[in-house]
């Protein structure tokens, strides 16, 4: 339940084309259990020397290509290393992220991509940290193509350190930057509580058309996707249908944003608060 600073600075990014990083492959198991482990398939082989024959269930794996219904058009798989402060340098091409100095939503927490992101051991890394009364945070966002931002189902393996002060709302947020369009959260939630979703209804953003609370904690290793279509939003944890609506769902084009922030409604993260937030992979789909 956030909005995005594009909405107060009243800027807007151009569109540039997402790149999918991988060729098509077999598409993605729904299946019952989430999985703490970690390991992903890469063009048929394991990464990082994990086993094949014992990876994690097949929600957790990269998933390499279209679905039924679906086309895939972003894979990121963050396979290159960028030491932190050149995050944005290495992934230009793919990645963009809210500007240096930019505040969040509550006003405590400043974006500073150059303090915060990096690349090692195949994650994208958010260092969340203060530095002097200053709280740092970070809001990347994949370059998806036109034709996902317009409906699409959109997949990130994730977990988090329980860092006290800091929370995600990873969401579509309006190309208009116009609230009333609606906002579509997940995950959402404080990174010490469990994972939520919302999707805001229509000119009345405020209000919530599907909001729900997994129960799953951030320190796992999880896999959110949420499936955005003409009339309905549907969201997914490991695999397994959480939360459903078909109440006043957006209809304009939207992007989608990492957003990792400060809490809202409360006071600055302490000054030694510190941790992580872990991206495995992203993926987006657009309808065939």
């Amino acid at each position: 339940m956030c909005h995005s600073p594009w909405a107060r600075a009243a800027l807007s990014l151009s569109t540039v084309a997402g790149i999918v990083m991988a060729s098509v492959g077999q598409p993605a198991m729904a299946i019952a259990e989430p999985s703490t482990e970690k390991s992903r398939v890469v063009m048929g082989k394991a990464s990082k020397g994990a086993d094949v024959s014992t990876r994690s269930r097949a929600v957790d794996q990269l998933p390499l290509g279209d679905l039924p219904g679906w086309r895939q058009v972003f894979l990121e798989d963050f396979a290159e290393p960028a030491p932190r402060g050149e995050f944005l340098e290495i992934y230009k091409d793919r990645w963009g992220a809210y500007k240096e100095g930019w505040k969040d939503t509550s006003g405590n927490g400043t974006y500073s991509p150059s303090r915060v992101l990096s690349v090692k051991d195949g994650n994208l890394d958010f260092l969340l940290h203060s530095e002097d009364t200053k709280s740092f945070v970070a809001a990347p966002f994949p370059k998806i193509p036109d034709a996902a931002k317009r409906y699409g189902r959109y997949s990130v393996r994730f977990r988090a350190d329980a860092v006290e002060g800091y929370k995600v709302a990873w969401l579509l947020w309006p190309e208009s930057d116009a609230w009333s369009d609606g906002e579509i959260d997940f995950p959402e939630g404080r990174l010490t509580r469990t994972i939520k979703g919302y999707s805001h209804c229509v000119d009345r953003p405020r209000d919530n058309c599907l909001g729900i609370d997994t129960g799953a904690s951030f320190q796992e290793w999880h896999v959110a996707t949420t499936e955005w279509t003409a009339g309905r939003v549907t969201f997914y944890l490991d695999g397994l249908q959480v939360g459903t609506t078909t109440r006043s769902v957006p209809s304009t084009p939207m992007r989608w944003v990492l957003q990792t922030e400060t809490r809202v409604a409360a006071d600055a993260p302490d000054t030694d608060a510190r941790g992580h937030v872990e991206v495995d992979w992203v993926a987006a789909w657009a309808r065939d």
